[in-house]
Parts: C-alpha cells; sequence; structure tokens
C-alpha cells in the first residue's frame, strides 16, 4: 500500500513541478524506466503468485534501473548505444508482457 501511496504521490509531484532532465541523461531515462516497470510487474506476479518478498523487490528495483543505465552507457561508450538500447527494451519487454500474462492469468484463470 506504501507503494501504490508513493506512486500517485511521484505522479501528482511530477505532473506540479514539470521537473527536468539534464540532456546527458536523457538517453538514460526511458530505459531507466522500462527497467523500472520491469521490477514493478515482478513484484504484482510475485505478489499474486504469494511469493512477494519486500526485499527482494527493492534490490531488483534499484539493481534493474542501474544494470540497464550501465548497459546503455557501456554501449555509448563504445558507438552501439541505440543497438543495446535496443536490446535492453527487447529483454525487458519481454519479461514485462510474461509477467503482465502471467497477472493476467491469475488474475482471470485463464
Amino acid at each position: 500500500m506504501i507503494a501504490a501511496i508513493g506512486l500517485v504521490i511521484g505522479v501528482i509531484a511530477g505532473v506540479v513541478f514539470h521537473p527536468t532532465v539534464p540532456g546527458g541523461l536523457a538517453p538514460y531515462l526511458p530505459i531507466a524506466v522500462v527497467a523500472a516497470l520491469d521490477a514493478v510487474f515482478g513484484g504484482l506476479r510475485a505478489l499474486l503468485d504469494g511469493i512477494f518478498d519486500d526485499k527482494v523487490f527493492v534490490v531488483s528495483f534499484v539493481s534493474n534501473v542501474l544494470v540497464a543505465a550501465l548497459i546503455v552507457y557501456l554501449g555509448d561508450q563504445l558507438g552501439v548505444g541505440s543497438q543495446l538500447t535496443t536490446g535492453v527494451v527487447v529483454v525487458l519487454g519481454i519479461r514485462i508482457f510474461s509477467n503482465a500474462a502471467a497477472i493476467r492469468r491469475h488474475i482471470f484463470h485463464a
């Protein structure tokens, strides 16, 4: 419940304050959002399966964001940033849709 309240507060704060992202960090923000969504969907799936652990969720959330950003950063340094960005989005997208399918099956028993 605290996470949901934090999410609502964060969304409201973003709408009210209109934060700007420094140009150097702009390529990493979409990747960080996709990595965070992967952790959120994984956490929701674990919650519905009855195996949710808040420590695992926090570590998964932070590590997903950091590893995804690191991969994109290394790709930028090697000159293949767009290819690695695409790779990260594809892998995390597959995980998100897999978790979403499991959540749907759990909720609708189908």
